[in-house]
Order: C-alpha cells, then sequence, then structure tokens
C-alpha cells in the first residue's frame, strides 16, 4: 500500500485548508494538489506546490504586467511558436514541487537529471519501510540482444516463478538482517535489550536497490520538459516511465496550452540530423536511398526509418 492511513488522512486535512491569495492558481492542479497517484506496488508520485501557470510563461516572452487583453489562442499561438523554436527561458519562469516514492534504482537513473533540487529521505536517521519493488509478471523480460540497455521477450513459465521467488525472498531477508543489524523494531523499541546495534547509516549498507525510498524533487518547467521528453519516450525503462506518465498528466493540469505544444513538438516531434534531412530531401525528390549510400551508420539507419515509420 504506497500510503498509510494515517497519511491519507493527513493529505484530506491538507486538501481541506485554503487560503486567499493573489497569486496565480491553477485550479485543476490546485484540485489534484497533495493528492498521491498510485504507482507501481508502493510507490507514488504528488504535486507539493507550484509556481505560475501558461499565461506566467506568455507574461515572460513578452515581458508584460499582466494578463492582458489577448485571446487564448494567441497564447497558445506564443507558446507553440516558443516550443517550436526552442526559446527556453520563459518556461524557467514556472516551478513545480513534486513528492515521489520510488525504489532506490529507479531514484539513480532519475538523478541524472542534475537540474532541480532534491531532498530525499535519510536512511541515516530513519529507518526504511518493509517495502520492495516486486515486477509484475509482464515486465519481467530477458535482456535485449539489439540494445545493452533494453529488455527483450517476457520470461515465462518455470524461468518467470523462479525469479520473482528469488526477488521475494532475497529481498525479504536482507530486511530482516537489516532490522537484526539495527536491532531496532518498528516501534523503535530493540529487539533485543542486551545489544546496542550498528549504526543506521551502516545498516543500510545492505538494502538492495528494489528497496523504496522518497524525496521532494523541485524543477522548473523548462527541465521537467527535458526530464519527461527522455523518460516518458517509449524506450525509457517502464519503471521510471509510469513516474513520467503520471507527471505528464499533472503538468496538463497545471499549464494545458504548454503541455500541448510539448507533446506536440518534443514527445510527438522528431529531431533530423543534417544529413538524414538531406536523405528525406533526396526522396521526397524519387531518389531510391539505400543505408550503403546515406552516409549514415546502420543505427542511424535504422532509428530514422523507424521515426519515418518505413521498412
Amino acid at each position: 500500500m504506497p500510503l498509510t492511513q494515517d497519511q491519507i488522512d493527513d493529505i484530506e486535512r491538507m486538501r481541506a485548508e485554503t487560503q486567499p491569495t493573489r497569486r496565480v492558481v491553477s485550479a485543476a492542479l490546485e484540485d489534484q494538489l497533495y493528492r498521491a497517484v498510485p504507482l507501481l506496488d508502493h510507490g507514488f508520485v504528488r504535486v507539493i506546490d507550484y509556481m505560475g501557470d501558461d499565461n506566467a510563461v506568455v507574461q515572460a516572452a513578452r515581458v508584460s504586467y499582466g494578463r492582458g487583453t489577448r485571446k487564448v489562442s494567441q497564447d497558445a499561438g506564443l507558446i507553440r511558436y516558443l516550443m517550436r523554436h526552442r526559446h527556453t527561458t520563459p518556461f524557467e519562469m514556472c516551478e513545480i514541487k513534486f513528492h515521489v516514492k520510488l525504489p532506490i534504482f529507479v531514484a539513480r537513473q532519475w538523478i541524472r537529471h542534475r537540474t532541480a533540487n532534491v531532498n530525499e529521505y535519510s536512511a541515516r536517521y530513519s529507518i526504511l519501510d518493509r517495502e520492495f519493488y516486486i515486477p509484475e509478471p509482464a515486465q519481467l523480460a530477458s535482456q535485449s540482444t539489439a540494445n545493452h540497455q533494453g529488455r527483450g521477450a517476457v520470461l515465462e513459465g518455470e524461468e518467470a516463478a523462479q525469479v520473482l521467488d528469488i526477488l521475494r525472498s532475497d529481498s525479504a531477508q536482507v530486511y530482516e538482517h537489516y532490522s537484526e543489524m539495527l536491532n531496532e523494531g518498528t516501534d523503535g523499541q530493540p529487539l533485543d535489550p542486551d545489544r546496542s546495534g550498528l549504526a543506521r547509516e551502516l545498516a543500510r549498507m545492505n538494502l538492495s536497490l528494489n528497496f523504496y525510498t522518497q524525496w521532494y524533487w523541485k524543477t522548473n518547467l523548462h527541465n521537467l520538459m527535458h526530464f519527461l521528453s527522455l523518460r516518458a519516450d517509449p524506450h525509457a525503462q517502464y519503471e521510471i516511465r509510469v513516474y513520467a506518465d503520471a507527471m505528464i498528466e499533472m503538468m496538463r493540469a497545471w499549464v494545458p496550452l504548454t503541455t500541448d505544444a510539448f507533446e506536440e513538438y518534443r514527445l510527438g516531434g522528431v529531431h533530423l540530423s543534417r544529413t538524414a534531412l538531406s536523405i528525406l530531401r533526396r526522396m521526397l525528390a524519387g531518389e531510391q536511398v539505400t543505408q550503403a549510400d546515406s552516409g549514415l551508420s546502420a543505427r542511424e539507419w535504422r532509428e530514422m526509418m523507424g521515426a519515418l515509420e518505413q521498412d
């Protein structure tokens, strides 16, 4: 269960409190504020705070002092222009803060995006919960033979069952040893009054990467879109992609015009190299171009043909 009943009650109390403000408010995101979206088996993501909206992007681009009288279509057109021509600074005027609970191995991927402020739950001071990620059978895949970072066919039958048994038993044993080294129960009392137990900062080193951690992650809209363009991509690892997909929906509630432009030009668009563009022009002119005479590597050729949905 991603949230305990006490945590759910705390969230509902926070959502019940309202205050008057002169700040920009996104009504759709306000409706979601603090509420956790469950992900994987024990994870979640939720919005804690935000600043700005689509109009803040427009104001920054025009350096205006108010909302003005322009139509929504004009604001949408400007935002699409900014996105299309990669003008990034207006999008940096909006910020958002997430509370994320995720497996440690996903967190280690996520932290590679260094354009955010992060504060993570510390196992030096607190004891981690007995929560670890066990994939659904549909996510148990073999190593891809074509992509060193990817997955191949889904494991089935006895092999899949064996993998799941290993993951569950190893994780349970690791946590049992973790608790034993700490000599501390969930109630804060020693398991054995005659032992002092190992320091928390040392006991944690035996935990495996599928245990859950939590953090607050704050970033601006420009850097959020960079993160999402990589992690919501179909080639991204499934376990981080589910978080990115949920965050896109939160972004849609917050800045719908920007999200539409982002999906049009970044998620749904294709960037072509100079050589690839010249090949496309040759093809449009009726020339038969092959990988051998294209000037592209075999991988670049496959990627280009895949983007164009050509065999």
